[in-house]
């Protein structure tokens, strides 16, 4: 008697150590991620004193935003050189982009400069953020796919905290940012460097990985396909046959995959395309860069020194990355969208207390002129607890939860393309909420919290509605 296909009523796929080691290395591309995409906060200051910024605050912010429209263009342009030269070509596309923009970026003698190689790092990123997931999710088994797939977010989470790590241990060490710490270079300089180490590890990793079964099948290599599901599923001969099978069924079509392929009644797109996008928004609309890119604004608002401020963001970057261990361990039995009414839930009491505490903020002026908002009797404290809860609510759902949606939700023939649009998406959402998140915060951070509160409101309204549930089905079921 054999063991039924994967994916057929009655089977059970087994947990192989393969499919989780691959998962890992592929989620490394996620700590490249979240590594350089922070990277540049320690080094903000120095960089002004370096370039006179001091006076041009536009063009310091767009330094440090490039790296946003940067990764919008690489998600925008992965999904279809994935379907073209594969996913684990791209992986190596992307760690040459990381190891070259880091260089750049540690050797940069003008802010022309700089902004270009953030920009190629934000490429990078942007090719990052669409490849891991979708690669997590070709390769894993279903009944695990959600914890595989949230590797992705563990990793970009790691990928933030260790960054901020290694700014505080480079300018503390060096005496400061901008002063000389080894060969002569500044240590802002070694920030950006240093990112060269995991850049090479992802490379070398990465050439060490199968590529995924359905871009094998795609592309009518079913010999190789064949042997990597056996690989990763621990099935029978009949079993990868029987796989071979569906995901053939599902890719059976007679034009190449393309961004065409989104088309559809929707607005010009297809519905489930339009889900992608606006989960991707929401996750960003409810403003959690925020926190980890202005934090300083709080903390300090509550009383905490500068030097304080930035060990309680390493602080709350490490609470981000215990949260999504809870959110790995419970993803696979609680299920995504119950996870996503939660998280959605939680940010909005959490977003409308700091907006209230921030409404009770007295201002008080300093010698040099600047006005800086404090926080009297017990709303410092309420306002800590909050953001800090709001971080949580926000790690252990819509953190991990929208990148395995993105990764598993697009039918085969459809996923690179819709993941790449999606993602491109919630990079350029990134990018309006950090440029615009200052000049909310002129009028008001009352007015700024509000208004994610609103958008977290709006988010459990859109999910209850929209959001199908992806839990326990093998990718062959998914429909546009």
């Amino acid at each position: 008697m054999t063991d039924p296909a994967p994916g057929a009523p009655g089977s059970r796929e087994k947990t192989t150590a393969k499919a989780i080691l691959i998962s890992i290395v592929a989620a490394v591309g996620g700590f490249l991620f979240g590594f350089d995409s922070s990277v540049i906060n320690g080094a903000v200051d120095a960089l002004n004193d370096q370039f006179g910024l001091q006076d041009s605050p536009l063009l310091s912010g767009f330094a440090v935003a490039v790296a946003l429209l940067g990764s919008a263009v690489g998600a925008w342009f992965a999904g279809p050189f994935a379907d073209r030269y594969g996913r684990v070509r791209v992986m190596l596309i992307a760690a040459a982009l990381f190891a070259i923009s880091s260089i750049g970026s540690g050797l940069a003698f003008a802010v022309w400069d700089l902004i270009i190689w953030r920009f190629l790092a934000g490429v990078g990123i942007g090719i990052a953020s669409v490849i891991a997931p979708a690669y997590i999710a070709e390769i894993a088994p279903a009944h695990i796919r959600g914890r595989l797939a949230s590797l992705q977010q563990m990793a970009i989470v790691l990928g933030i905290f260790v960054a901020l790590l290694s700014d505080a241990l480079l300018a503390g060490v060096a005496g400061g940012a901008a002063n000389t710490f080894w060969l002569g270079l500044e240590a802002w300089r070694w920030m950006f460097l240093v990112g060269l180490i995991p850049s090479i590890i992802y490379a070398l990793l990465a050439l060490r990985i199968p590529e995924s079964p359905r871009y094998l099948v795609a592309k009518g290599r079913m010999d190789e396909a064949g042997r990597v599901l056996a690989q990763v599923l621990g099935s029978t001969v009949e079993g990868v046959q029987g796989k071979l099978h569906e995901i053939g069924e599902t890719l059976r079509r007679e034009d190449k995959p393309s961004l065409r392929d989104l088309r559809g009644s929707a607005a010009g797109l297809r519905p489930i395309v339009w889900v992608g996008i606006l989960l991707s928004v929401f996750q960003q609309f409810v403003g959690i860069n925020v926190i980890f890119y202005y934090s300083t604004t709080l903390w300090q608002a509550v009383g905490f020194s500068e030097s304080d401020s930035f060990l309680a963001s390493v602080i709350n970057s490490l609470v981000n990355v215990l949260a999504t261990v809870v959110a790995i361990l419970i993803v696979d039995r609680v299920g995504r969208k119950p996870m996503l009414l939660g998280g959605s839930a939680g940010m909005v009491v959490t977003l409308a207390i700091m907006a209230i505490a921030f409404s009770q903020a007295v201002i008080t002026v300093g010698e040099d002129g600047s006005e800086t908002p404090n926080l009297p009797g017990p709303w410092g404290p309420i306002a800590l607890v909050a953001a800090n809860l709001y971080v949580v609510a926000f790690a252990v759902s819509w953190g991990p939860v929208v990148w395995v949606l993105l990764g598993e939700m697009f039918p085969n023939w459809l996923r690179a393309a819709a993941l790449s649009v999606a993602a491109a998406a919630q990079w350029i959402a990134n990018f309006l909420i950090t440029v615009s998140f200052q000049a909310l915060a002129d009028i008001g951070l009352t007015l700024a919290y509000g208004l994610y509160a609103l958008f977290a409101l709006l988010s459990f309204l859109f999910v209850s509605r929209y959001v199908q549930e992806t839990k326990g089905k093998e990718l062959e079921e998914m429909v546009a």
